[in-house]
């Protein structure tokens, strides 16, 4: 028999030389007794258990190894011996100390509370150095994330009494390491400005202490990569290729440099288009009347998905199941041309025998679901699950969704399965607003996108301004009744004190429900009620005749239904470089109230991107009329100002004014509005990560009509009411900052009225149509 501390020595090695292991084998033991000596909290039943040896069991050497490993995995001893001593079988431990406490030290920017949640060592457990090991990892990779790719997190314990310690993470969080450069090799048709603009990740500028898409992050690089792909192609770039993206670290590990391979190929655009029917019976000619595709557009998949869909729509209205339709691409590398041919051919007869959908812990299922076209029992169509879970994830409510089939029970039906992950919608937002006209005010909202789990979107917004007080409340059911309807409801309330230098008082208090759905794939309906209450007060007697004879009338209620029609080409993305935004809309007062009228608005915009779609070219034409009925006249809480309509001009500045007050007279308003806006927007040479840009515009309009001009007083009119053009020409500055677009406007006056009032440089934030 080997000496037991020859035994001892063997055990405790996780590797021995073949000298030692060949008698070792040999050898074999039986014990009787089992005895453990050194733990102090872990009961010995619970350390033999780990051994896994019974009393009278014969074992070799190479058993006697498994035990000691079994003891050590369990993670619960410092050091670990077994012995044999004869018929007895002694195993020595010390166990690892009690954690009592534990601590960060060197942070600052995550709090205690955040790498208490990633740290899995926890106070009164045992202590773990495996483990602790790996929270260290952990924390160190929440640093990375956040661009902290220099950060160190080293474990340390502080030993106390009774066989405890305190633990210890000491941090060295480094700097935020930015992407100091990120630039393109390869791109001949865009420039590197235009594709930054494609992509998530950004280079570090003026704001780089608050931005933080500018730190480097590994894992969006993938994500932009695709981003670039899926750009080329929507421009016809069939071939592109992004080959690479790499990263170099600066020395001091404080920056990136970031380079981009593209092999962008030749543009593409549609040759000839045509239409053939693999299925007996099948007119090709009545599909091919659906498409809505030219010989000449630029190639892009949305192009040919889209119009693949309206020929599957309409196999399916012609109750054709399992009809496919196949786009046949033939290539003409020379001309430039990809002439398609869509086959109709019969498809596989699968089904859909369910649709699971998991990770959706605030979502409810029926939240998801309902962006499905297809249901249990339906037909397959691959094109209609991809779009479907483009629909999901285009909801806002999850950071990452992704939908497969996999195959079902039996070989005709599949499963598709929706794999979600929640992410917050809602804000709480506080802020400040300043306008050269309004002044300072102050706001605070409430929105929350996903109300519930419902996908009901809530909002409450409070705004306090210099001259004015408004507070509305929002909401929006986008599937009433499960259908594709979206029922909105909207309550505000206002009240200005000589708001926009104004000399009287109004208060307008409002309520509408509407309801809107779609016509067709790039148009929508809405149709509505409103009620409103509004008051004009305190006009001084010195003020407009009009404006006291309003004020005499008291509070005026309007009950009104209306419609309002849109269409909007820019939403299909079939023509990346701008499109087309018309709406049309009507109100119609006198279904019981005091006001009896009927208002007409309309808009119709286009836009279009040039020069390596760098600079965006844009003509905006709007216009409103009030046509008043019964007899009645139009008040100046509804009738139209053109605030904003005509840069150069104050709110308010324009429109009908009574004659010989000049400038100090009140506006207002007229019945009638119309206007037309030139937009170009461009860089201006500065870094695309400033986020400033430059607009140059041209306006031109005129608000006129009143219905009363002589403010019931007999005699010559008082007013102007005459449609008199009103011009300005202006640049602009566009600056993108973290709490929102804002827009510099610098504007001369090229014609205007005597009594007009000028406003040559106004802030606001940017909005868009």
């Amino acid at each position: 028999m080997l000496r037991p501390a020859l035994i001892a020595v063997f055990l405790s090695s996780a590797a021995i030389s073949t000298p030692f292991l060949t008698p070792a084998i040999a050898q074999s033991y039986s014990f009787s007794t089992v005895k453990v000596e050194g733990n102090q909290t872990i009961e010995p039943a619970t350390i033999i258990s780990y051994a896994g040896i019974g009393r009278g069991e014969t074992v070799s050497a190479a058993r006697l190894n498994d035990a000691y490993q079994g003891i050590v995995n369990s993670g619960l001893f410092e050091s670990v011996e077994l012995v044999p001593q004869g018929s007895t079988l002694l195993i020595r431990v010390v166990e690892y100390p009690m954690v009592n406490i534990v601590n960060f030290e060197g942070n600052s920017r995550l709090k205690d509370e955040e790498l208490a949640e990633i740290a899995k060592s926890k106070g009164r457990f045992v202590y773990s150095p495996s483990q602790a090991e790996e929270d260290a990892a952990n924390i160190a990779e929440a640093y990375r994330l956040r661009g902290r790719i220099a950060a160190t997190v080293e474990p340390r314990i502080i030993r106390r009494d009774g066989n405890r310690v305190d633990l210890v993470f000491e941090i060295t969080e480094g700097k935020v390491a930015e992407i100091e450069r990120l630039s393109f090799v390869g791109n001949r048709a865009f420039s590197d400005r235009r594709l930054r603009q494609v992509l998530e990740t950004k280079q570090a500028g003026l704001l780089r202490q608050i931005i933080q898409s500018d730190t480097f992050v590994a894992e969006r690089l993938e994500l932009d990569k695709q981003l670039l792909r899926d750009f080329y192609l929507a421009r016809g770039y069939a071939d592109v290729q992004v080959l690479d993206a790499t990263s170099d670290v600066a020395r001091e590990r404080d920056a990136f440099f970031v380079t981009i391979t593209i092999r962008e190929g030749q543009q593409f655009r549609i040759g000839e288009v045509s239409t053939v029917s693999e299925i007996e019976g099948l007119d090709a000619a009545e599909f091919a009347a659906v498409q809505r595709i030219r010989k000449g557009e630029v190639w892009s998949p949305a192009l040919i998905d889209n119009n693949i869909a309206r020929m599957e729509n309409l196999a399916l209205r012609k109750g054709l199941n399992f009809v496919r339709v196949d786009p046949r691409i033939t290539r003409d590398e020379r001309g430039g041309v990809l002439d398609v041919e869509f086959a109709i051919v019969r498809g596989e007869r699968i089904f859909v025998e369910r649709i699971d959908i998991e990770g959706n812990t605030t979502t409810l299922d029926q939240v998801v679901r309902r962006q499905f076209r297809t249901v249990e029992g339906d037909p397959l169509n691959a094109r209609e699950i991809r779009q479907s879970a483009e629909r999901i994830r285009a909801l806002g409510y999850f950071a990452d969704a992704s939908v497969n089939a996999e195959p079902g029970s039996t070989p005709d039906q599949v499963v598709v399965n929706v794999d979600v992950e929640e992410q917050p919608t809602g804000s709480l937002t506080f802020g400040a607003s300043y306008g050269v006209s309004t002044g300072v005010g102050f706001n605070v909202g409430l929105s929350e996108q996903n109300f519930l789990g419902r996908g009901q979107a809530v909002g409450l917004s409070l705004t306090s301004g210099t001259d004015s007080a408004e507070g509305s409340f929002s909401f929006v059911e986008p599937a009433f009744l499960g259908r594709d309807v979206a029922l909105k409801f909207a309550v505000s309330y206002r009240e200005s004190d000589n708001e926009n230098s104004s000399t009287y008082d109004s208060r307008i208090a409002r309520i509408s429900p509407a309801l809107e759905f779609p016509l067709g794939e790039l148009s929508r309906l809405e149709v509505r009620y409103s009620y409103q209450d509004s008051k004009i007060s305190n006009v001084p007697a010195t003020s407009s005749q009009i404006l006291r004879l309003e004020d005499a009338q008291g509070a005026v209620t309007t009950s009104a239904i209306g419609y309002t029609y849109s269409y909007d080409s820019r939403i299909s993305g079939l023509n990346p470089k701008g499109g087309v935004l018309l709406r049309f809309g009507q109100d119609f007062a006198g279904l019981g109230g005091d006001s009896k009228y009927v208002m007409t608005t309309a808009l119709a915009l286009a836009e279009t991107k040039v020069r390596q779609e760098e600079v965006t070219l844009r003509a905006i034409f709007e216009g409103g009329m009030i046509n008043s009925l019964g007899g009645t006249n139009s008040r100046i809480t509804e009738r139209f100002f053109g605030n904003g309509k005509i840069r150069g001009f104050e709110p308010g500045g324009i429109g009908p004014r009574e004659l010989g007050a000049g400038a100090t007279a009140e506006a207002l308003g007229g019945n009638m509005f119309a206007v037309a806006r030139f937009e170009a927007d461009f860089p201006v040479g500065l870094p695309e990560e400033y986020g400033i840009t430059g607009g140059l515009f041209f306006d031109v309009g005129s608000v006129w009509s009143l219905d009363n001009v002589n403010g019931g007083l007999a005699g010559a009119d008082i007013v102007d009411d005459s449609m008199n053009l009103r011009s300005s020409i202006g640049f602009s500055i566009f600056w993108e900052t973290p709490v929102g677009p804002l827009r510099l406007n610098f504007a001369k006056p090229l014609v205007k009225e005597t009594y007009d009032v000028e406003q040559t440089f106004d802030l606001t934030v940017s909005t868009k149509f």
